[in-house]
């Protein structure tokens, strides 16, 4: 049986798979370099501050080299886990009825719902996400309402009080929120206050909210506490999430959906 890798040898491997793969999220480095969570979240933070990689929301790539103009973080985010994102959107989207006003959070997940609107009639969709708005363009039958607010240049969207007086002159039928982190103790957590802000005000003026989270993102959470679980209507999520996890989150009376990979 061999010995497990030093930090040193651990980390020079990961670069070798970045070399690779370009871009990979936390799921696949664990899986495939056999360690846990937490092991490669504090290789990745070794790594970052010595400026060969980046880390990206739910993975990480290569630092650029010198003179060549980095990738925008979301495109970095938008190339990970894109069948997670494609089934949870597919999933999600049969929850849309005809007349419908729902609200888009920020976010690639959420964006990824847009084209299986298609389908749908006399709906609004509602957002805080320039990526969606953009997305929106080639469905012109689908009115749009963008909130405005604050701009979050890394992340292409807006939040805060702005946006928020927004949704509250809105009666939306459906939330769909998007997360980075979450887990059954923390509920919905962000690293911002503006973000916070922005996703109460969603689901306050919503009859049903939603959250599309992919199971990579979960079991981590950030400072400020969005909204726990258990005050959700529903969670949709990929089918890696645990028989545990599941039994758990039916027990706080959440409608599960799990989009099958």
């Amino acid at each position: 049986m061999s010995s497990p890798m030093i930090p040193e040898q651990r980390q020079k491997e990961l670069l070798r798979l970045l070399r690779t793969a370009g871009v990979l999220s936390i799921r696949d480095l664990t899986e495939l370099m056999k360690v846990s969570h937490m092991t490669i979240r504090r290789d990745i933070s070794n790594l970052e501050e010595s400026g060969q990689v980046v880390a990206v929301q739910g993975g990480v790539r290569l630092a650029e080299h010198p003179g060549v103009e980095p990738p925008p973080e979301r495109s970095s985010r938008a190339q990970l886990e894109l069948p997670r994102k494609r089934a949870i959107a597919e999933r999600a989207a049969t929850l849309v009825e005809d007349g419908m006003v729902l609200f888009l959070d920020a976010g690639t997940t959420c964006e990824s719902v847009v084209p299986f609107l298609a389908a749908r009639r006399n709906i609004t969709v509602v957002t805080n996400d320039y990526g969606t708005v953009a997305a929106l363009f080639d469905y012109p039958e689908i009115e749009t309402i963008h909130t405005g607010g604050v701009v979050d240049v890394e992340s292409r969207s807006s939040s805060g009080p702005l946006a928020a007086a927004t949704l509250a002159s809105v009666n939306l039928d459906l939330c769909f929120l998007s997360t980075g982190t979450w887990d059954v103790p923390h509920g919905v957590t962000t690293p911002s206050t503006e973000k916070v802000v922005l996703k109460r005000a969603a689901m306050a003026s919503a009859s049903t909210s939603v959250l599309l989270a992919d199971t990579t993102k979960f079991g981590t959470f950030e400072r400020f506490n969005v909204v726990p679980l258990a005050k959700l209507d529903a969670v949709v999520t990929d089918s890696d999430l645990s028989e545990t996890t599941g039994r758990a989150l039916r027990d706080l009376g959440v409608d599960l959906h799990v989009a099958e990979l």
